[in-house]
């Protein structure tokens, strides 16, 4: 055994907070991503007594809280014109995903750049940066890593991390995700790999479809991306499932789930766990 959890995405199942952590423990999995909810993305996770009912089934199952995110951010925009509601809507959802996270001990939140959050120019980059620049330290106040998910070139990546400047702050690979925007995910992982946090999603298309195919029959296959990071010296923590399980069908879950198990046994391990950087806190 290396260290390498194995984790499902509960926005990607049938089955949502903490049913998701017991579908997590059903199907041999080690861990969770979490979504916050909201209008149109399921129930609140920090809802009245959720939070302490969440902790206790990660307790009694074994299951850890890897990371949380807040989808409806791509439903409102973290690109949104500052000082408008919709800027001020933002920054309220930031605090309570951190907060919730700090609530479920995860170690790291992490904020999507999709649909209306999508960064699709220098503008909406600068938006990005100024939003993140003022969440790491609500972060490391937390004692929580930040990270972005997005789907920049090497380039634009790169000016993210430089203009975010923070130590608590990484950007989240997904396997798939570069690909389908056009970007080739083996320079970003070589360019970025100082900068990745140290959970990846686990993501494949087959003839079109995204994450329906069984994991590892996809083209091109995930362990690609993972292979590329080991080359690059990005040590990993977590692989996530992201492939689409939304139908239910946990024959399909639990067959990912042991592949993707293998892939992390194959893996150098993660690095010992550090405290958050001095200046960080």
């Amino acid at each position: 055994m290396n260290g390498v959890r194995v984790g499902v995405a509960d926005w990607r199942l049938h089955l949502r907070g903490w049913h998701a952590v017991d579908l997590a423990a059903r199907v041999g999995a080690d861990g969770v991503h979490l979504d916050l909810g909201g209008p149109g993305r399921g129930p609140r996770i920090d809802r009245r007594g959720a939070l302490a009912h969440l902790r206790r089934r990660s307790e009694e199952t074994g299951v850890a809280v890897l990371a949380l995110t807040a989808n409806v951010l791509n439903d409102i925009g973290l690109t949104a014109e500052p000082g408008g509601t919709d800027a001020l809507r933002v920054r309220r959802i930031l605090i309570r995903l951190m907060d919730a996270g700090h609530a479920l001990g995860a170690p790291l939140v992490f904020v999507p750049s999709f649909r209306r959050s999508a960064i699709g120019g220098p503008s909406d980059l600068r938006r990005t940066i100024d939003v993140l620049r003022w969440a790491a330290p609500e972060a490391a106040a937390r004692g929580l890593l930040l990270a972005s998910e997005n789907v920049l070139a090497p380039d634009q990546a790169g000016e993210l991390v430089e203009g975010v400047g923070s130590p608590v702050f990484r950007l989240l690979l997904d396997t798939w995700n570069p690909r389908a925007a056009g970007v080739d995910p083996l320079p970003l992982v070589r360019d970025a790999a100082p900068h990745w946090a140290d959970q990846v999603h686990l993501k494949e298309a087959d003839g079109g479809t995204v994450g329906r195919a069984p994991l590892g029959r996809g083209h091109p296959p995930a362990a690609d991306v993972l292979r590329a990071l080991t080359d690059h010296g990005v040590r990993i923590g977590a692989l996530v499932l992201e492939n689409d399980y939304r139908d239910g069908d946990t024959a399909r879950l639990a067959h990912d789930t042991a592949t993707a198990r293998r892939y992390a046994d194959a893996l150098p391990g993660p690095r010992p766990t550090e405290p958050l950087p001095e200046e960080a806190r």
